[in-house]
């Protein structure tokens, strides 16, 4: 303590503070030996006797901000913060597994986080000393903050491992009002982690349960559990009302597209989100304020290198190539080829025309994938599965490496003379089917059984054994080569699937002319089709049976070192371990940013998004991104959080025609719309034609445009329509004008 070396630096923006809190942990330690007690929230007296401590432990008086923040620490000496609990505990917690399991870096020397920025501006004058559970925050912030505090109302979407950390903190800081939904139920998987959950909770909806531990916490909460999922599809239930009720919205998803949403929806609402997200020992929070921040979307990581295309299809040289390529094969045999099925079986006629208009050959590959499903290779009963799996057996592990060393000799030259098979190229060998042997009896079961679901066939009652050996007896075609070219490069093969130049139309009619249209056998064969939909944590649905067994005999075609079950399931289900300590310190850091949200604070600088890796370890503090701002018409600036809010109802009970929209936006905002479009759908253009068209639109309203032109339902709830406009200026060399869209209420 007297002699320290070395601070952690985590914030950039104040290099002398870790120093400044090291006195003032000092200081403190000997105002309580002297007065026998901690230093009264913000009082005057008691922080000047701390601070002439400060000056003498630090040698010269402190200036500035380093003064203001001794300052600060003893006016909030008494509070013990909740925020600031879980993230402490977090990284006290995985520093002792350290300790214990030797993996991984510790702390060198001294770490001190400053988080005073969560104070106001204005100086706290109702601080006390209370009698309940909210004396720290109440001798911190003051009554009346938390008076504020019990009256928020937020929306917690997920209540997984970080939801979980998350409702804790809400609960323990007295959040008046929140609505949770998660539409996952809690598997035996979730208790390591997702600690308000117990062995009697398994089954339960994740949601319901968190709502009942976290009220028994604190019963000041009012907490309302849902089980929707967040998207297009619910926003009837988290309409403009709900979400205008809001005072913000808090984050606590697995999946990037869920997240984007619930961020436009928070930028469309002007609402503040709190995000955060986990990896392992990695994690980061983001804040998000409406006019003082950059959105969660505004900013893209770069998307995750891929395995190239050449070495997953012929020259896999790693288990983790073999695992991805069981992936897609499972993908392909069960989920795709079955979906493509079951959409033109629910509308022929528009799957039809859909296909027609892919790209390159991709017409072709998907109705020939249709017609091998619902007619060519369509089973009959289960012995017709296990004959197909059979096959896939003999095509995947046989045919398809006979031609690869038809085409690539083992005794291969390269063009400089070198050896073709060397370097990460493994020469295969191709496998001849045994139903004594466990892989292939695994991969035979697992297909038949996953292609009779395809078809709700019901299996014939046999042993794996017996099943296996009727597939031993199927016969199977001789290979026979075939004049192919084999992709070598990541660059040919791409060349290769990206190939096209348009497609034969007749041949594709054929093709269609094969597949069923009886109306009524249409509709019986699409109810009886269920595509897999990949779940790595149900066992019993052999979907990790299939991937296993299809993974390893790619390997052992390759001499690829095998991957067991446990393993197989981690890189293909692409688990990443979750670890509670990690989700506990950004669910710390990130609460403590909604004390700055209460208070009110709109300046960028006091707001802070966190990076930190627990194993190495690194942690860092930094200022969230302004928006980028535009302008129009010289002195006009507008960010991704402003646009054009226009009332489109009238006081006689009617409303607003584009034509009076147009000369709104000419009068009021100097503007000249040369176009307006609603989504897709372009609802008024300068160059519409015939000109009686032109003048029709003009007179119709919006919100009739809208369903007229865009053929659009619009529901009951919604009561905006979003536009968008292209305008230009009034002036005579009328200036194309960079604008945001526009909200326009029509109901």
């Amino acid at each position: 303590m007297t002699a320290p070396s070395d601070f952690v630096l985590t914030d950039f923006g104040k290099f002398e503070r870790p120093a400044t809190y090291h006195a003032c942990f000092r200081a403190l330690a000997k105002f309580q030996a002297t007065a026998n007690d901690l230093p009264k929230p913000h009082d005057e007296a008691d922080a000047t006797k701390f601070m002439n401590l400060v000056n003498e432990i630090n040698g010269s008086e402190l200036q500035g901000a380093e003064k203001e923040a001794a300052k600060k620490f003893s006016f909030t000496a008494r509070a013990k913060l909740q925020p600031v609990a879980s993230a402490i505990g977090a990284i006290a917690a995985q520093e002792a597994v350290k300790a214990v399991s030797g993996k991984f870096s510790p702390i060198k020397q001294w770490w001190y986080v400053c988080l005073q920025e969560c104070l106001p501006v204005n100086p706290i004058t109702d601080a006390k000393i209370a009698d309940n559970r909210y004396a720290s925050q109440i001798a911190a912030f003051g009554q009346g903050f938390q008076d504020k505090m019990l009256k928020q109302k937020w929306f917690l979407v997920g209540s997984g491992a970080i939801g979980c950390e998350l409702l804790k903190n809400f609960a323990m800081m007295g959040l008046g009002n929140l609505i949770i939904t998660d539409m996952d139920t809690i598997e035996r998987s979730n208790l390591n982690r997702q600690f308000l959950f117990r062995s009697w909770d398994v089954g339960k909806h994740k949601a319901s349960a968190a709502a009942e531990v976290v009220m028994r916490m604190n019963p000041d909460m009012k907490v309302e559990a849902q089980n929707n999922r967040v998207g297009e599809d619910s926003q009837d239930v988290y309409n403009d009302e709900f979400m205008e009720s809001l005072d913000g919205v808090a984050n606590a998803l697995d999946n990037v597209d869920a997240r984007l949403y619930m961020d436009r929806r928070c930028v469309y609402y002007s609402k503040p989100l709190l995000e955060s997200g986990t990896l392992g020992t990695m994690g980061n929070t983001q804040i998000v304020i409406p006019n003082v921040t950059e959105s969660y979307g505004s900013s893209r990581d770069p998307p995750e290198k891929s395995i190239p295309i050449c070495t997953l299809k012929n020259f896999p040289n790693a288990i983790e190539h073999c695992l991805q390529w069981a992936r897609d094969n499972f993908e392909g045999l069960f989920t795709g080829q079955a979906g493509s099925a079951k959409q033109y079986l629910s509308d022929p006629a528009d799957f039809a025309a859909k296909t027609e208009k892919l790209p390159g050959n991709e017409p072709l590959t998907t109705a020939q994938g249709v017609v091998d499903f619902l007619v060519d290779q369509k089973p009959n009963d289960f012995n017709d599965c296990i004959e197909w799996a059979r096959e896939r057996f003999e095509e995947n592990y046989s045919t398809t490496i006979l031609q690869l060393l038809h085409n690539f000799p083992p005794d291969q030259k390269t063009s400089t003379g070198a050896p073709f098979w060397s370097g990460p190229k493994r020469c295969p060998k191709a496998l001849k089917f045994d139903p004594a042997d466990e892989t292939h009896r695994d991969y035979v079961v697992a297909a038949a059984y996953l292609r009779a679901e395809n078809y709700s066939i019901t299996p014939t009652k046999m042993s794996n054994e017996e099943l296996a050996k009727f597939a031993a007896e199927v016969k199977v075609a001789e290979f026979k080569p075939k004049s192919v070219k084999i992709a070598t490069t990541d660059a040919e093969a791409k060349a290769e699937a990206e190939a096209g130049g348009g497609f034969d139309s007749d041949h594709l009619s054929q093709m269609f002319a094969k597949l069923p249209s009886d109306i009524s056998k249409v509709a019986e064969m699409n109810s009886k089709i269920v595509p897999a939909d990949f779940e790595k944590d149900d066992d019993s649905n052999r979907h990790i049976d299939f991937i296993v067994a299809c993974s390893n005999l790619r390997a052992a075609n390759y001499g690829i070192e095998p991957a067991d079950r446990s393993k197989s399931k981690r890189i293909a289900g692409r688990i990443i371990p979750a670890i509670a300590t990690t989700t506990a310190l950004v669910a710390g850091l990130i609460s403590a940013e909604l004390y700055k949200i209460v208070n009110g604070i709109d300046d960028i600088e006091k707001y802070r998004n966190t990076f930190m890796n627990l194993a190495i370890p690194a942690f860092s503090f930094s200022e969230p991104m302004a928006p980028p701002k535009n302008t129009y018409l010289g002195d006009n600036h507008w960010t991704l959080w402003d646009r054009f809010d226009i009332d489109g109802r009238k006081q006689d009970g009617s409303e607003m025609t584009i034509g009076e929209l147009l000369d709104h936006f000419k009068n009021d905002r100097k503007l000249e719309v040369q176009m307006l479009s609603s989504g897709v759908t372009l609802l008024y253009s300068f160059f519409l034609n015939p000109p009686k068209k032109k003048q029709d639109r003009l007179a119709m309203t919006v919100s009739e445009a809208v369903k007229t032109v865009g053929k659009r339902q619009i529901a009951d709830h919604e009561r905006y329509l979003v536009l968008d406009v292209c305008c230009n200026d009034l002036t005579e060399a009328e200036e194309d004008q960079d604008v945001p869209y526009v909200r326009y209420r029509f109901r």
